[in-house]
């Protein structure tokens, strides 16, 4: 009789079906190969049907493994929202909260935050504002916003503010599935320079990565610039290019179905830091208190077992609160 489905196995179900790798999401789990495959193996007996099959690159999805990950996402969800709420028993707050984001932010964190929020505290109202980061500076100074969440990896912030980093993405090389550097022992910067290069222009992207590439003194082959993530992704994945970006805006699809795979480089490039911003001299509300602490917990998920990493990586992370 199979074992009942434990947590654990659901855990390194949704790192195999992010990374596309069972060495890769083992190193991420900090578990043996031999354990999550034999772990794997006692989930699919469990569920008894087949949810992964294998390729020469890995493994994929069945078509019972994409309806069961639908699933599981939930509920996993589910269970650390269970967590949180036997914890600490959500204050009866009322009244608005103005939060700034820019776009990059509200792309990737906005609904999961919102979700959370709403379930959390049902009679807060919170309104979100989206605009450039020199816009939302000026609306916190001003005293229009009561916070906000914004990369403050990429530039320096007005003294009058203060920040907490939420967030440290790493930043990886991301390739279609066959590219070649995927199995190189390492890769630097100077062998990305010979790649066509995909250039995203969001949110300072394009200054931070002239920074970092001058650093080692070479710049990019650029092929194309563009403010669109979908394009970059889509084109990663058709074979047109390769690109480095973070962690928090890595999808392993693309939008028409394609793979995308990434690696470590073997050289320092800055991480992308999320994080909380607020006027340095105005009083802080207990509304907003509550939110930073929301934000605390809440936006640091999906980096224990579904991010890439290398193995030093995930030893020293500590498990999360998941806002996937």
């Amino acid at each position: 009789m199979p074992r009942p489905i434990t947590l654990r196995q659901i855990d390194y179900f949704l790192s195999v079906a992010d990374t596309g790798q069972i060495s890769h999401a083992s190193n991420l789990c900090n578990v043996s190969q031999s354990s999550m495959t034999i772990a794997l193996q006692n989930l699919e007996d469990a569920v008894g049907v087949p949810l992964l099959s294998r390729h020469a690159k890995g493994v994929r999805l069945t078509g019972a493994g994409t309806r069961f990950l639908r699933h599981v996402q939930q509920a996993r969800q589910s269970v650390e929202e269970a967590v949180a709420a036997a914890q600490d028993e959500p204050a009866r707050l009322t009244g608005l909260v103005r939060i700034g984001m820019t776009e990059t932010i509200s792309a990737y964190l906005l609904p999961s935050v919102m979700a959370t929020v709403g379930r959390r505290f049902r009679s807060l109202r919170v309104e979100v504002i989206e605009r450039d980061r020199e816009a939302i500076e000026r609306l916190l100074l001003g005293g229009e916003l009561d916070a906000a969440l914004l990369l403050v990896s990429n530039t320096a912030l007005p003294a009058d503010l203060n920040s907490e980093v939420l967030i440290r993405s790493p930043r990886r090389l991301w390739t279609p599935p066959d590219h070649p550097l995927l199995d190189a022992q390492r890769v630097t910067l100077e062998d990305v320079a010979r790649e066509k290069f995909l250039l995203l222009d969001m949110d300072e992207h394009v200054q931070t990565v002239q920074r970092y590439w001058t650093v080692y003194g070479i710049a990019p082959r650029v092929r194309l610039q563009s403010k669109s993530i979908e394009a970059v992704r889509s084109l990663v994945a058709f074979g047109e290019g390769v690109t480095i970006l973070s962690d928090l805006v890595y999808r392993p699809w693309s939008l028409e179905g394609n793979r995308i795979s990434r690696r470590d480089l073997s050289v320092a490039v800055p991480t992308m830091d999320v994080g909380a911003v607020w006027a340095r001299h105005s009083p802080m509300s207990r509304q907003v208190e509550a939110l930073l602490d929301l934000f605390r917990s809440g936006t640091r998920s999906g980096y224990e077992c579904r991010q890439a990493a290398t193995p030093a990586e995930a030893r020293r992370r500590k498990p999360t609160f998941a806002s996937e």
